[in-house]
C-alpha cells in the first residue's frame, strides 16, 4: 500500500467524523425544542457510516487489496416516539395542552460527541505519524 494512501484513509475517516460531530451538535441543540403536535417535533439525526474498500494500485499476483476508507452513506432520523409533557401554559400546546419533546437522549449524545472527537483525533495522528515517516524517509540520503 503506498504511503499516500494513508493520508487518503485517514482524510475520509476525519470526513465522517466531522459529519458525526455535527449531527450531534445539532441533536444537542434541538433538544429541548418542542411542537404542537408529535409530527412537526425535531426527530434525533444519526449518520451511517460505510466501509469502502480501496484497491492497491500495482497490486501483486495475489490482488491484495489496500486499505479501507469510510464514507457516509447517509443520515437517518430517529423512529423513537418523541415525549408528550403536559403543559397547558405552553403557546405550542395542542387543544388537550400538550407539547411534544425530541427524542433527544443527552447524555447518549455527550458520549457520541466524546467519541467521535477521539476518532477524529485519532485520524489526525494516523496523518501526523505518517508525515513524521515519510520525512524520516527522506532524511535517510542526507548526510
Amino acid at each position: 500500500m503506498s504511503s499516500f494512501n494513508t493520508f487518503d484513509i485517514a482524510g475520509s475517516g476525519m470526513a465522517a467524523q466531522s459529519v458525526r460531530l455535527n449531527t450531534v451538535a445539532s441533536n444537542l441543540a434541538n433538544a429541548d425544542s418542542v411542537a404542537g403536535n408529535a409530527d412537526a417535533v425535531y426527530k434525533a439525526r444519526h449518520p451511517v457510516f460505510e466501509a469502502v474498500k480501496q484497491a492497491m494500485a500495482g497490486s501483486q499476483a495475489g490482488g491484495a487489496n489496500g486499505g479501507a476508507a469510510v464514507q457516509v452513506r447517509g443520515i437517518v432520523e430517529s423512529d423513537a416516539a418523541p415525549v408528550a409533557r403536559y403543559e397547558p401554559g405552553n403557546p405550542l400546546a395542542n387543544a388537550e395542552g400538550y407539547v411534544y419533546a425530541p427524542n433527544v437522549n443527552v447524555v447518549e449524545e455527550m458520549v457520541d460527541m466524546i467519541s467521535a472527537s477521539r476518532s477524529y483525533q485519532n485520524n489526525v495522528e494516523v496523518m501526523d505519524t505518517a508525515k513524521t515517516m515519510m520525512m524520516a524517509t527522506l532524511r535517510l540520503g542526507q548526510s
